[in-house]
């Protein structure tokens, strides 16, 4: 079967070709058309003199980033894409290692910092007359960037070949619930400039469908009610962001018919929650890291995946070695960027994903990371395990687990716990509730991984991309 990749050598070949598309851009502050962008620029000229540069794309609001894609794939020779979360003391090493020589952004985004001799152009949402670019395409290298060991950022180089490995570029014009050939208006809690965000954008883009974009910083109840108003039809987050969001009253404004989930565990009580709060919807959760690109994706509504999954298909093959899963496609990234950059793949192209697997129960299910681990008096403990259990009992919305430093055993298990109902968290009853939840956690967990506290909290934080963060004590 053909990538989109093939029918479009380009990101814009699929705005430019045929009739005009029918769908939208949509941010917070501003909505495009598609069809606009066949003769609006956000970059004008510019972009000509963008043409076969190493270009950094860096703006507040990834609204922009979605139409500087669109202006420079095939025209530049490398996007780097700098997500607003990463400090500015990284920006030096990005621009040295991805070669940058031009800057694209929105004018404050980078106020202040040094871009050296790099040349600078504008995105702004104000579109003038597109200039013609005839020239040859480029084969425009695209770079990530994700959280490294070192503090610095993991450079990761695609392709738009790679990035869209997993996209069937018609079918994502359809509903992955229904089968049809009614309308899609995607929407998302990612941002672009991560994987996962980037993925939804290119399944729309490709579609010639709509998208709605969250703004900088912008609450979950907002994101809601944006996507309700625009007719959202297929949403994806993480679960942590899907918690969050049916927390919200506003939740209710979405009608989906196709919900999905990655960049963390999907343990069945979010799988659950959404059956229940959307029953007309498809419920996916897919796997995919930065490097690897997307895997497979599950329908079945239940967590972790049947072993059937590890025959992969004519396009990725999977094999668990060691306990981690670890996948070979034509979606993986090429190499890392960056001073003394590891090796990606092994010697067989296989990329090590270090993401523990377990078979229980006659299907596979995700552990944690294998960095991640938890030594309680040399047994090992993977948080995210523990939090699935949690997650489970009915008076809990979310959890987290961490580690706390003991003398005996090296370190113990804790957990901080965020109620459905934050009244019960006060007074005599909660320490009757922190027993009852303990309790719930030893009929499903061996004894060293049972919290030896519980702790009631008022939130938990998420990061930028949508995951717990994890701090050890």
């Amino acid at each position: 079967m053909k990538t989109p990749c093939h029918r479009f050598p380009r990101l814009r070949d699929a705005i430019d070709v045929g009739t005009p598309p029918a769908g939208y851009l949509v941010g917070v502050d501003h909505r495009i058309s598609l069809g606009a962008l066949r003769q609006g620029s956000a970059i004008a000229s510019a972009a000509l003199n963008l043409r076969g540069r190493s270009v950094l794309i860096a703006s507040a609001d990834q609204f922009l980033t979605a139409l500087a894609l669109i202006e420079l794939d095939g025209q530049a020779r490398r996007m780097t894409l700098y997500p607003p979360d990463l400090a500015l003391e990284h920006l030096p090493y990005v621009m040295r290692y991805a070669e940058v020589d031009a800057v694209v952004s929105d004018g404050s985004f980078l106020s202040g910092a040094s871009i050296g001799t790099a040349q600078h152009a504008l995105c702004t949402p104000a579109l003038v007359p597109r200039v013609d670019a005839s020239q040859e395409r480029l084969p425009t290298e695209w770079i990530l960037l994700t959280s490294g060991t070192t503090g610095r950022p993991k450079m990761v180089l695609h392709t738009l070949a790679s990035l869209t490995g997993a996209i069937d570029a018609s079918a994502s014009q359809t509903s992955p619930a229904q089968g049809g050939d009614s309308p899609v208006t995607w929407g998302t809690f990612y941002d672009i400039r991560r994987y996962g965000g980037l993925q939804i954008y290119l399944r729309a883009m490709l579609g010639r469908s709509s998208l709605v974009l969250t703004g900088p910083q912008e609450p979950v109840a907002n994101v809601l009610q944006r996507a309700g108003q625009a007719g959202v039809t297929h949403i994806s987050g993480t679960p942590s962001h899907w918690r969050r969001a049916l927390m919200s009253p506003d939740a209710a404004q979405l009608a989906p018919r196709y919900v999905r989930l990655s960049g963390e565990i999907a343990d069945q009580g979010i799988l659950n929650s959404l059956r229940s709060f959307y029953p007309d919807a498809a419920i996916s959760h897919a796997f995919a890291t930065t490097e690897a690109g997307v895997a497979f994706d599950v329908r079945d509504g239940q967590t972790g995946f049947p072993p059937s999954t590890l025959a992969g298909d004519s396009s990725v093959d999977l094999q668990i070695v060691d306990t981690t899963l670890r996948i070979r496609s034509n979606r993986t990234a090429q190499r890392y960027l960056g001073e003394n950059p590891p090796a990606l793949k092994d010697p067989e192209g296989f990329v090590d994903t270090g993401d523990v697997v377990e078979l229980r129960d006659g299907r596979y299910h995700f552990q944690g990371r294998r960095d991640g681990l938890i030594n309680v008096g040399g047994l090992k403990v993977h948080p995210e395990e523990v939090e699935a259990v949690l997650n489970r009992h009915p008076q809990v919305r979310l959890s987290l687990v961490k580690t706390k430093k003991n003398p005996i055993t090296g370190a113990l298990v804790v957990a901080e716990v965020l109620l459905k109902d934050p009244s019960a968290s006060q007074g005599e009853q909660a320490s009757g509730l922190k027993q009852t939840i303990q309790q719930f956690c030893r009929e499903s967990l061996a004894p060293h991984k049972v919290p030896t506290a519980i702790n009631f909290v008022s939130a938990l934080s998420i990061s930028e991309t949508g995951k717990l963060v994890r701090r050890h004590g």
